[in-house]
């Protein structure tokens, strides 16, 4: 069984590549039960959690996300001094292709790269039908992780040719941008939410906000808005007026309307009913529901990420470094 590294994930797994597989999958549709999750007794101060996901395609591949969630992991004085717990992250995991005709287990991939490739490319995905074609300015609202994946999922279905790259605190954001050299666009950071907001063609949010950043009476016409962190029901990154201004989207119903506060506090309000979500992922990729409608339309998507995700990108990275060890 072959192990697939961050690294080795990474330098195979493009993005332009992922977004039309992803298209391409969505398209075609998998398996996904509900995830299964159980507490796990600890003799910590806080119990941990196991999370597994499965998804399948018939006669083609099973997969299964095994994530842990242990909060004492990184905590002063927790864990065995032996154990290294507390260098630890607290959130954990890999993903498991299994051969869908076989059952041969086939490879165990990096679950925290594979995540992160795959929510931008969904992403991107979503902007390649719900931004303006000729969007060139893009503004990544959030330091984390995910901001470099996202400039360049971007960068690989619009021809962008400025970022702007805001957070909380300004270093933050400079380290974001120092990650890129030579890039195709310019890019810098702000501490000017607002103003970047006014300037963007697009304006993608991947943070922990609680409360809303983007407020509805920044948005311009014409724009597109991507909410991506956000992913309980208590948690919010764009306001009640983003949500009556823009067409909505998601990347799938039932997930974004149990899980996501940008959709589940606007319709526990009356502001949104599940008949005014325009489309998912679904639909758009199968031709469905239209994307942008006309020119100065304010669109908004709002992810929570799917099984269907992992799947197809685990598939496809197994395939290509599979393909690499052959060659070699």
């Amino acid at each position: 069984m072959r192990t697939v590294t961050g690294a080795e994930l990474r330098s195979v797994l493009h993005h332009r590549m992922l977004i039309e597989r992803l298209r391409q999958t969505f398209r075609a549709g998998v398996e996904a039960p509900a995830a299964h999750r159980h507490t796990v007794q600890t003799y910590g101060q806080h119990d941990g959690t196991l999370l597994l996901e499965p998804a399948w395609q018939i006669n083609q591949c099973i997969g299964i996300k095994v994530v842990t969630d242990f909060p004492d992991n990184g905590a002063p004085g927790s864990g065995a001094p032996e154990s290294g717990a507390n260098d630890l992250p607290a959130v954990q995991g890999v993903y498991l292709l299994i051969d869908g005709k076989t059952g041969m287990p086939q490879a165990v991939l990096d679950n925290a790269a594979l995540t992160k490739r795959r929510t931008a490319a969904a992403s991107a995905l979503a902007a390649s039908y719900l931004a303006r074609p000729d969007s060139e300015r893009l503004l990544i609202v959030g330091t984390g992780a995910l901001a470099p994946e996202l400039v360049e999922a971007y960068a690989a279905v619009l021809h962008i040719k400025q970022v702007l790259v805001w957070g909380r605190h300004i270093d933050k954001a400079r380290k974001v941008v120092g990650r890129f050299h030579r890039p195709k666009f310019r890019i810098e950071a702000t501490d000017d939410l607002e103003g970047a907001v006014g300037g963007a063609h697009v304006i993608v949010c991947a943070t922990s906000a609680k409360e809303p950043l983007i407020r509805g009476d920044w948005l311009q016409p014409g724009q597109h808005l991507d909410l991506v962190g956000g992913m309980t029901p208590d948690a919010r990154e764009a306001d009640d007026a983003c949500v009556r201004k823009a067409r909505v989207f998601v990347d799938t119903r039932d997930g974004a309307c149990k899980q996501a506060g940008d959709i589940v506090q606007p319709m526990r309000a009356g502001l949104l009913t599940e008949d005014d979500i325009a489309g998912d992922l679904y639909d758009l990729t199968r031709g469905e529901r239209a994307g942008r409608r006309f020119y100065d339309q304010i669109t908004l998507f709002k992810s929570v990420g799917t099984p269907l995700e992992d799947l197809s990108a685990a598939q496809l990275a197994v395939e290509m470094v599979l393909h690499n060890d052959t060659i070699r």
